[in-house]
């Protein structure tokens, strides 16, 4: 019989899957390693993992019987069917309290339902997010495990173990019951979306607009990288506006104008509409890469379109500063617009979210990690409570602060033909919340007109009505509306 010597078994090797084994083979944890096509394991033992603690199994079985009590297993595999079909493999090897941990990017809705499946039969289950690529999973990632609650003291060790540090602070730690660790992942794909798509619109502006070449705005992205924009991926986009190839030719003029996703923007942007939450940039930013896989279709129409032919006459070096605050503003919008969705979520499914541990959870290890995401932790850990981002003090003032050149790049966006959707939605929503009264008054008599739909009056809140507004309908209306 297999020796029980595991602390954990992981299940998918993946680059993924193999980087965080030798994570968690380098902070002292023993692992066993199992892959669908066995010879994969072997190959890792030989090669990546030789000379490490790594233990190899040659089926489920072997996995299930190396692992200490109570066993935990941690999948690394594609998300959907492939996650069922591991998790019913396991179901006949493991016993009441053993672990089942998905670390893929599934959906929400999966996890919810697997944890309520797993747990009917004594089993725990947690929906991992793993974000930081293969960077992160191997030398430090941002986790963000949800599930069955039970489970987390059992994990806790290795995951805040195997975890980037943020100020000393792991970023990770218990996010909530059932789905909410895929949830809060899904948010932070989103927001992921919505950061690359007002980077690519800072960079369509400095190009087209101010007519930098790419060392000059690799110079400016180094130096916003500096400020209040430091973060990840203003970093990385300061290397690859200045990389060249073999040629001497900047690279990212030579990629195929055409973006790819796999989906968790768009589920993000789903459960929005589901919970009827306004994140817009998100949204925008999903289909701006919706836009871009039109390639065919907006080179035709580029031949026979017109657009503005405005010419840049301005101080560019104030306008490269206000582009720098535009980014900022809109950055605030996204965030504030994530943490609303967290917000509704929790309502929905009664979770209790730890706003400001989200934060934290992402200050390090994961694409989105920058260090205004402490700002957003201060902001929590001064009002728990707090219902929106924007009405915290520090991002009031700092919306105050960037407001002019924010609606300076937008205007000037528009009037030279430059698309900026994530820009501008952001600036309308910011609009939008800032009103007292929008014009949604007049769509509901246009919808009381046509269909029956009734009404509110500001003076009878709660009190529908119903108006025949021509003399020739009837007094009859339809299901009240709510809002």
């Amino acid at each position: 019989m297999a020796q029980a010597v595991g602390d954990i078994g992981v299940i998918g090797l993946a680059v993924m899957g193999q980087n965080l084994i030798m994570n968690m083979n380098d902070h002292g944890f023993v692992v066993v390693a199992f892959n669908r096509t066995v010879e994969k394991v072997d190959d890792f033992l030989q090669h990546e993992a030789k000379g490490s603690k790594v233990v190899g199994a040659h089926s489920v079985e072997e996995l299930v019987k190396k692992l200490k009590k109570p066993r935990r297993v941690m999948l690394m595999v594609k998300a959907g069917s492939a996650v069922d079909d591991f998790i019913n493999t396991l179901l006949p090897h493991l016993e009441k309290g053993d672990i089942i941990i998905d670390g893929g990017n599934s959906e929400y809705t999966d996890t919810r339902r697997r944890t309520k499946e797993l747990e009917a039969k004594g089993i725990l289950f947690v929906g991992s997010g793993v974000s930081g690529g293969e960077e992160g999973a191997r030398h430090g990632p941002s986790l963000m495990p949800g599930g069955s609650a039970a489970a987390w003291p059992a994990i806790k060790d290795i995951f805040q173990g195997i975890a980037a540090k943020a100020d000393g602070e792991p970023c990770c730690d218990w996010v909530g019951e059932d789905g909410a660790g895929h949830f809060v992942k899904m948010v932070h794909n989103g927001i992921e979306y919505g950061d690359m798509q007002l980077i690519a619109e800072a960079y369509h502006i400095l190009r087209d607009v101010v007519g930098m070449n790419n060392d000059q705005m690799s110079e400016v992205m180094a130096k916003w990288n500096k400020g209040f924009l430091d973060s990840f991926l203003i970093e990385i986009t300061a290397d690859i506006l200045k990389y060249k190839n073999e040629q001497g030719q900047y690279l990212v003029e030579h990629i195929l104008d055409a973006a790819g996703q796999k989906g968790t923007g768009k589920w993000t942007t789903s459960a929005a509409l589901d919970f009827g939450v306004p994140v817009t940039l998100i949204g925008e930013a999903v289909f701006a890469r919706c836009l871009s896989s039109l390639k065919d279709e907006r080179v035709n129409a580029s031949k026979q379109l017109s657009g503005p032919k405005a010419t840049f006459t301005g101080d560019k070096a104030k306008f490269v500063e206000q582009i720098s605050q535009a980014l900022y503003a809109s950055k605030i919008i996204s965030y504030a617009q994530g943490f609303m969705l967290f917000r509704e979520a929790a309502k929905q499914f009664n979770w209790k979210l730890n706003y400001g541990g989200i934060a934290l959870m992402w200050r390090g290890g994961c694409i989105i990690r920058s260090a205004f995401l402490g700002d957003i932790k201060k902001a929590f850990a001064t009002k728990p409570d707090l219902s929106n981002l924007l009405l915290d003090s520090f991002f009031k003032k700092a919306i105050a602060d960037c407001q002019d050149g924010w609606r300076q790049v937008v205007a000037t966006a528009s009037m030279h033909g430059i698309p900026i959707p994530a820009m501008s939605s952001a600036l309308s929503f910011y609009d939008g919340f800032r009103h007292e009264r929008l014009p949604a008054n007049l769509i509901q008599a246009q919808r009381d007109f046509f269909g029956a739909h009734t009404y509110e009056l500001l003076s009878a809140p709660g009190q529908v009505v119903h108006t025949n507004w021509t003399g020739r309908g009837g007094n009859v209306s339809a299901s009240s509306y709510k809002v």
